[in-house]
């Protein structure tokens, strides 16, 4: 399992558009600019390498050690047996609460990515993907922004080769 973590704000992200010849498009934006939606994820591999799932959790406050320990708690409930965690190295993951957490549960073998190293880790580039499907999107409120992240992040779990992508652009070999 590969985790990481992301954010997507009423201020979506912009992309080149098309627009008659003479006519700038323009996207509304919100007058919050600090509702934020909050994601943690991961990138869930069978052993075999047979399958891969994507795991997400939204929240909308800022992401705290109490959050990360919801997620891994149903990590916990989804996955039977030893669970190996690779993530990178936030202040979020070096909360006393949450490595607490991890020296409770002997199933979580946790790893981390070399500091200032993204490039490696898989979910990156599932988020990449998610702020492409989002891009010019301005929703209205948080209840759209919400609909919209959770669309797209439904449209990536349906395509293994959109999750397998991840492995591929991270060079993150199994």
């Amino acid at each position: 399992m590969v985790e990481d973590e992301t954010g997507f704000s009423l201020v979506s992200a912009l992309r080149c558009t098309w627009a008659p010849c003479g006519q700038t498009p323009t996207v509304r934006t919100s007058l919050d600019h600090h509702e934020r939606l909050n994601l943690l994820g991961g990138l869930r591999v069978s052993p075999g390498q047979r399958q891969v799932k994507l795991m997400v959790h939204s929240h909308r406050r800022t992401l705290r050690g109490e959050e990360v320990i919801a997620w891994l708690i149903a990590l916990l409930r989804r996955v039977r047996g030893p669970i190996v965690l690779v993530w990178d190295q936030p202040p979020i993951h070096q909360r006393k609460k949450v490595q607490a957490f991890i020296a409770d549960h002997p199933r979580l073998h946790v790893y981390e990515f070399p500091t200032g190293a993204p490039e490696l880790n898989s979910v990156e580039w599932i988020w990449q993907q998610l702020t492409d499907v989002t891009a010019s999107t301005a929703p209205h409120n948080r209840v759209e922004l919400r609909a919209n992240v959770m669309a797209a992040v439904a449209r990536i779990r349906r395509s293994p080769s959109r999750l397998w992508a991840g492995f591929a652009g991270a060079e993150l070999n199994l």
